[in-house]
Formats: C-alpha cells, structure tokens, sequence
C-alpha cells in the first residue's frame, strides 16, 4: 500500500504490528527479531521484550526504505503511566534505530497522551533531541498540555470519537462538519494556530472519506489504504476548511494546565476518558499477543513441544 500510494510519512502501532507479523511476507522480520532476543539472552521475559522491540524497529525500518519522510514507533501502551519507564523504552528504540543505521531525525516516538506521557515526550524532546508523536488523544486538555510540552506531533483520534457518540447518544449519523471527532480536530488546530504553537497537528483514526474532507488544511493526516483507495477514485477539488488566518480569528482563549488542571478538565470529558483507557488497554492486549506469538516461537521448541 505504501509502494501504491507514497505518503510522506507512515505510522506503526501494536495492532498494525501483531497483524504484520501474521503474514506470510513478514517472516523473516519475525525470524530476525527472534534471533536478536535470544543473542542478548537474560531472563525468558527480557528475551521476548528484546525482540518485541526489535521487530518494531525492524518494521519501521522496512518502511523507511519506501518513503521520504519518518515513521513513527509506539512505546509499550503498558507504560503509560510510567513516564521514567517510557523516557528509557524510547531511547532503547532509538538506539536500536541507530544499530540499523537510521537516525532519530527520521523516528516519531509514539506516547499514549497521559499526564505521564506527555511529560516523557516534554523530557525526550528538550533533553535528547528524540521527536514525538501523542497518541491516543480525544480531549482538548491532552492537546493543550502537548503543546506546553513542546512536542513535535499530535494525533487526534477522529473515528474513535465519533464511535463513542454513535454508541452513546441518540444520533447515529453525522454531516462531516458537525462530526464530533472532526470539531475537536478544528478546535485544537485553531487553538495551535492561534497561539503559535509548533506542534504539529495530525488528524487520524478516520472512519469515511467525509472526515478526512473535513479536515482538509490540518498539518497532517494519516490515512488508511482503504481509505486513500476511496479517495483515488474521486476527482473533486477540495477547498481547505482549516486555515491559520481562520484560526487567528477564533475567540479561543489560551490556557495553561498543570497536573492538577490537566486531570481536572480531562476528567470532565467523559468520552476522552473512556476512549483513552480504552485505547491503552487494546494496545496493551496487541502487545501481551504479540509477546505471546515471539515466546512460541523462541521457546516451545526448546520444551520439546
């Protein structure tokens, strides 16, 4: 898909990487990261977890022969609420980068967007230099605290928020501009916008072509190959709705958000809190399947089985 469509950039998660390293095309990779755990040795867990992070090294690799710009690699969402634990997770990834000969420049760690996260990326950019990219993000409290971290990305997620209207609320269809997933994107690009923050604002987790439209003017969109094969088949010309001279005449007002103030407004949204424990827990459990999967392979034979 990617040699189809040539993006800028692509993005590997947990559930991405467990379904790759099903298929037959992707053996090898399996076969190498299993190699690679079991020449560090140590414990039977240390094994696994070195070649879990291997194999998402190697995936991004692979990627990063086939397009111009980064991709991003997810932390262990069972960090989460560690930030020392995702600090150390996100160098170890970047080291073995570099072990591959690919250099941080072109890496975008990813964090889940917890209070803990966020404060990991705010020390992974200021004092290594490593690029991130916040996940998991559906209040306007992560994305106003991501941007006082200073982090180099952001990705709202716009199909799991409107999953959880249509699960949640009466209304079961919505126009593309009155789609909650697609107005919480809008009003965090114009609060960026207005206020000159770098951070860079790539709306993802898209359920129909219609969002993606919506959204047309955000930094960045990342979009599934089913979805651009939709797209391809239109030939519209699409007028942005986003704009930075627009969101310089919002009447957002800036806030600022410490610990206390974060977990505060961030509570306050019900959907943001339900999707953001949910995302961790489903990353979480792609992660626990993938070990599982390495550890059959590193280690039943050996039992005899």
């Amino acid at each position: 898909a990617i040699d189809e469509y040539k993006p800028l950039d692509a993005t590997t998660n947990p559930s991405l990487i467990l379904a790759a390293a099903q298929m037959p095309a992707y053996q090898k990779l399996v076969d190498d990261a299993v190699a690679y755990g079991k020449k560090l040795g140590g414990s039977e867990e240390e094994q696994i977890k070195n070649a879990s992070d291997k194999l998402f090294v190697l995936f991004g690799a692979e990627i990063l022969k086939r397009i111009p710009g980064r991709v991003s690699t997810e932390v262990d969402a069972r960090l989460s609420f560690d930030k020392e634990g995702m600090i150390q997770r996100a160098r170890r990834l970047i080291d073995l980068y570099k072990e591959v000969g690919v250099g941080k420049d072109r890496i975008l760690i990813k964090l889940s967007s917890t209070w803990e996260g966020i404060q990991a990326g705010r020390v992974l950019e200021a004092e290594h230099g490593i690029h991130c990219n916040m996940t998991l993000l559906f209040s306007f409290a992560q994305a106003v605290a991501c941007a006082e971290a200073g982090v180099t990305l952001i990705s709202p997620f716009v199909g799991r928020i409107l999953d959880w209207y249509v699960a949640n609320g009466d209304k079961k269809a919505y126009e593309p501009l009155e789609d909650p997933g697609v107005k919480s994107v809008t009003k965090i690009y114009n609060y960026y916008k207005k206020f000159g923050y770098k951070t860079i604002v790539m709306g993802a987790s898209f359920r129909n072509t219609g969002q993606i439209k919506a959204l047309t003017g955000c930094d960045y969109l990342t979009i599934s190959p089913k979805l651009l094969a939709e797209l391809s088949k239109e030939h519209v010309k699409l007028t942005p709705t986003l704009s930075v001279k627009e969101a310089q005449a919002c009447d957002l007002e800036k806030i600022h958000l410490d610990e206390k103030a974060f977990r505060w407004h961030h509570n306050e949204d019900q959907m943001a809190v339900e999707k953001l424990s949910d995302g961790i827990r489903r990353f979480a459990a792609d992660a626990v399947k993938l070990e599982r999967m390495l550890k059959e392979r590193m280690f039943s034979t050996e039992n005899g089985k």
